[in-house]
């Protein structure tokens, strides 16, 4: 099958949307228009993919603070021409962190790290991806890059519909607004902007040209990273020099599961992506491709799959060297076969523990006429992160140290330098061993449920990068119960409901269901270009030329 081809998609299919694909030689696709217009810019003076998302990636931080900033942690997928790889750019624990450490902090009967506060926050890895993306695969200086953003955070901008409903849903949240330096960074007039207000972050501003100047030394062993653990250690918390100092990205090689002629790739753990895989790969043997895409059927083997990735990967991974087990275990073949016969086509099951928390995400990919294609995705976590910022930097940080267990028994037992389960996945797509889609989703424990069910969109049943962004979705939360969204056909969740699934509607499609963005590869770069879609979920944007 060559999936490669204009004529390889229905072009008429869709869903309820104003937005069409964006045909182009070179493209941006991201979830701020301001960002997109960063990573043409990169382009346009002789960039390629990978100088273009860094700009943009350093754009976003900028734009919607409310999702990542310049203490996010990345990954990403690329691939450059001839072949993939892998970025994983997720925190590390602070060497003073242990179990002892936490029960002590915070009492005998805690069972994770805080939500909030620096006991939440593990070293940000999202500075370490920009620079070792741009040194071994960008072609610009690391100053043009970042410039755009920078700019953006001097001038400032007026503040877009959907970013402005999170920042004031995440004023009201006392927990986060009591953090150091966020009220006086995020809440300028003692309130969150207003949508169409301008907002400007110059801390952030000197922080990317800091960043630039010392190709990311600043951040790791500078002036940044002094007067952060300065803030830090009068604050109470543990990080040190030498945490950042000892920090590095790691390359790796992402995983793979094949399904109806094309592959999809994910990073490997710690991250989740690998549900994404568990579940394709138990849809191999459910007979997926006898039912309609809308079909009760069809949803219904898909969000069981996803229920049966989702019980094994919340109970195994972690970082590698703690799981007990392999990635390739977990993929096996036979083992994929024998939990698809758990399935039961005429009801709906419990097959294990579910995670509802509801993450704060951007994802943004980027191509270009050579060839390279480049899928990246970074976060602050939950809304705004930890809460915890350091102003003169304009510097917010994630709080991905909650993501540890204090539980002995759990592969991810928070240690010294250890990596904790991260929900943030880049998605890619191969057939034949060449590139075909480099694509992502966001928010929490959806990401892999939306790489699921749009890949099969486009793959199963052959419907266009927009038309698989727009059609409703549905996403697992715990036991039986799933949401959907309001404009999925009455019939199919009445039907999914008479299975024994437990339905919520929901309206408020932000965070829910994973708003994305997709580039897809329609043959030679150069000549026929790529189809970008961006989701109508959020105020995104795909642009090119």
């Amino acid at each position: 099958m060559d999936f490669a081809t204009p004529d390889y998609f229905d072009w008429n299919a869709g869903y309820p949307s104003r937005r069409l694909p964006v045909f182009a030689r070179n493209l941006v696709a991201t979830s701020h228009p301001l960002a997109a217009q960063a990573g043409l810019r990169m382009l346009a003076a002789g960039g390629n993919a990978v100088d273009a998302a860094v700009a943009a990636a350093a754009a976003m931080t900028i734009v919607e603070p409310c999702s990542n900033g310049l203490g996010s942690d990345a990954f990403c997928i690329l691939w450059d021409g001839q072949r993939l790889h892998g970025l994983n750019a997720s925190g590390r624990a602070p060497q003073a962190w242990t179990p002892e450490y936490f029960r002590r902090r915070h009492g005998a009967d805690a069972r994770t790290p805080p939500v909030r506060g620096w006991d939440a926050v593990t070293v940000p890895g999202a500075v370490s991806a920009w620079v070792a993306l741009a040194e071994r695969f960008g072609r610009l200086p690391l100053a043009q890059l970042l410039e755009p953003a920078a700019e953006i955070a001097e001038r400032g901008y007026a503040v877009p519909v959907v970013v402005g409903e999170k920042w004031a849903a995440a004023a009201g949240v006392p927990s986060l607004v009591s953090q150091p330096g966020f009220a006086e960074t995020f809440l300028p007039r003692g309130r969150a902007p207003r949508v169409g207000e301008r907002f400007t972050l110059p801390g952030a501003a000197r922080a990317l040209r800091a960043i630039a100047a010392t190709r990311g030394q600043a951040f790791y062993g500078g002036e940044i990273a002094g007067t952060l653990v300065r803030q830090a250690q009068a604050q109470g918390g543990a990080q040190t020099l030498a945490d950042f100092a000892g920090y590095a990205p790691e390359w790796v090689e992402p995983l793979a599961m094949d399904y109806g002629g094309a592959t999809l790739h994910e990073i490997p753990p710690n991250g989740q992506g690998i549900a994404a895989l568990i579940a394709l790969g138990i849809l191999r043997h459910a007979g997926l491709d006898e039912h309609p895409a809308d079909s009760v059927a069809a949803q219904h083997l898909q969000i069981e799959a996803m229920k049966l990735a989702f019980a094994d990967v919340y109970r195994f991974v972690a970082e590698p060297q703690a799981m007990g087990l392999t990635a390739a275990d977990l993929l096996a073949p036979g083992y994929l076969a024998e939990r698809a016969k758990l399935i039961d086509p005429r009801r709906a099951q419990d097959h294990g523990a579910g995670n509802p928390v509801k993450g704060g995400t951007i994802y943004l990919t980027a191509a270009d006429e050579s060839g390279m294609m480049v899928s990246f995705i970074q976060s602050n976590y939950m809304g705004f992160g930890s809460g915890v910022v350091v102003p003169e930097w304009g510097l917010s940080l994630q709080n991905r140290g909650h993501g540890f267990s204090l539980d002995a028994a759990s592969a991810n037992l928070v240690a010294p330098g250890k990596r904790p389960f991260h929900t943030i996945i880049p998605g890619f797509v191969t057939a034949g061993g060449r590139p075909l889609m480099s694509f992502g989703v966001m928010g929490a424990n959806m990401q892999p449920q939306g790489h699921l069910q749009t890949y099969l969109r486009m793959v199963e049943w052959n419907q266009n990068p927009q038309a698989a962004c727009d059609a409703p979705r549905w996403r697992f939360n715990a036991g039986l119960e799933i949401n959907v969204e309001a404009a999925m056909d009455a019939r199919l969740v009445q039907g999914l409901a008479a299975l024994g699934h437990r339905i919520e509607v929901i309206r408020d499609s932000y965070q829910d269901f994973g708003a994305g963005q997709f580039i897809w590869r329609l043959g030679e770069p150069a000549v026929e270009g790529y189809a970008a879609a961006s989701d109508p979920r959020r105020d995104g944007q795909a642009a090119g030329f």
